[in-house]
């Protein structure tokens, strides 16, 4: 029992290794939550973000400021509402609108220095007004024409952490108030960052809230963990209709930027999932324009930024465009880490004992599921004289054994085994029968083995046939 412990928080502490080597001088662009300020995992995010600002990645934090924007224009009596996700205000509220986004911001600032940390607030975005679209007058709402990425790089090249107020000033001078969420993925994009965090209270993506397509992966809390761009695709398709039910309700205030208490939990419920699927459409246009991995991470809870960038699975929801997960052909230096995966299969009696040296003869016929360059996952396809072929050696990591790795696994070698004019396939197994015939295998008799399998089937063993075709 002890063993496996320290085997466990050994595999851990070999993938934050490792993802401290992958992600060095990485770029990260953090949004996070206004509402998060107040809540008492705040300075503990805020700690985090300096613990991976310290293992050598770059951060450029923008803050939402919504909820203080609200509090500081009802305060004032000054009347706003919510056009298409824009909020509308006369140039009255204007001083107001930034005096709060600045506020915000420099609460941020304090954060970092409580943590020893230098932050430096800029102006480095130049806006323009949205202006009047199909006859409606956006008033003070702006969109970012052109970021000061030189001035960007030179602050990260310092060492510094860049705040981004949401305000853009135009080549006159004039401010604008711009999205928060907008802004962090314009920057993710201009600055070909490596990752765009979303922290967002209570930002979960699970079957509990929405509709999860089949060909989608869950975690074991029921949370969609990754996402490539099909996939994000379906879940938009998918979800669409139940998520939009309230767009034309242009009363709500600030629905997709802030929780408001004063309303009811159904209500919140709906806002917030307007806003997660905001984010992934935010998510996909990130990573279709350069950014190779946006984040979806629920911010009420403690430590989601370090498990996200240092483990294979994270805490939230992953949108990505390049090979996060792959299947490939084994090699001989994976020999070692598909051992490690067998072996707890090996303990439990589901799979035979295997060496490296059984492995060195047999890793032609293998295949694995690589993720973000670790084995996970292993498979093999053997093909005999009659011209059947076994599917044998499936193993899957147990913290991947739930996002859909293993079946992916098992289509890729019926693929492969069909390609090959296969006349039958089959597998043989003691425990994982059930598992398998969720997948379509049926069960057979040993009799339709091939001769050489037949003569290797150990009747102690009791191994049962099933089969595909």
């Amino acid at each position: 029992m002890e063993e496996n412990l320290i085997h466990e928080k050994a595999e851990r502490i070999r993938d934050v290794i490792r993802y401290i080597k992958r992600f060095k001088n990485a770029l990260v662009v953090i949004y996070i939550d206004d509402n998060l300020i107040d809540s008492p995992h705040f300075l503990n995010h805020i700690r985090d973000i300096c613990f991976i600002h310290e293992a050598g990645l770059k951060i450029i934090l923008v803050p939402g400021a919504s909820k203080k924007i609200n509090e500081i224009l009802s305060n004032a009596n000054i009347k706003w509402k919510i056009h298409c996700n824009c909020r509308i205000t006369g140039p009255e509220a204007m001083p107001l609108i930034k005096m709060a986004a600045f506020d915000v911001s420099n609460q941020i600032m304090t954060a970092f220095a409580g943590e020893r940390k230098t932050s430096v607030i800029g102006n480095w975005v130049r806006a323009r007004g949205k202006g009047v679209i199909d006859g409606f007058d956006y008033g003070t709402s702006g969109e970012i024409e052109k970021l000061q990425t030189d001035s960007i790089k030179t602050v990260l090249d310092n060492g510094f952490i860049p705040i981004f107020p949401c305000i853009g000033w135009s080549i006159a001078g004039k401010p604008y108030n711009i999205s928060s969420i907008e802004l962090s993925q314009q920057i993710a994009i201009n600055l070909n960052a490596d990752k765009l965090f979303f922290l967002v209270p209570n930002a979960e993506i699970s079957s509990e809230n929405f509709l999860i397509p089949k060909e989608i992966g869950l975690s074991q809390e029921g949370n969609i963990p990754a996402l490539n761009l099909e996939e994000v695709e379906l879940f938009l398709k998918t979800n669409e209709p139940s998520v939009n039910s309230t767009e034309n309700n242009e009363n709500s205030t600030e629905r997709l930027v802030n929780l408001d208490k004063n309303v009811s939990p159904e209500t919140n419920k709906m806002y917030l999932k307007e806003k997660i699927f905001t984010l992934l459409k935010k998510a996909e246009k990130a990573c279709t324009q350069g950014v190779d991995r946006v984040h979806i991470l629920n911010g009420s809870i403690d430590g989601v930024v370090p498990c996200e960038i240092f483990s294979d699975l994270g805490s939230g929801t992953m949108v990505y465009s390049n090979n996060y997960g792959k299947i490939r052909e084994m090699t001989r230096e994976d020999i070692p880490a598909v051992l490690n995966v067998m072996q707890p299969f090996i303990e439990s009696g589901i799979l035979l004992p295997r060496t490296k040296e059984s492995l060195s003869a047999q890793f032609n016929n293998f295949i694995v599921y690589e993720l973000d360059g670790a084995i996970r996952a292993c498979a093999s396809l053997i093909t005999y004289s009659d011209g059947q072929t076994e599917i044998a050696g499936v193993a899957v990591d147990k913290n991947c054994s739930h996002i859909g790795i293993g079946p992916r696994m098992i289509e890729f070698l019926v693929k492969q085994a069909k390609q090959n004019n296969s006349k039958g396939i089959f597998l043989l197994t003691t425990q994982t029968a059930d598992w398998f015939e969720k997948l379509g295998f049926k069960l057979s008799d040993i009799s339709t083995l091939p001769k050489e399998r037949k003569e290797k089937w150990n009747p102690n063993r009791g191994s049962k046939v099933l089969r595909l075709f």
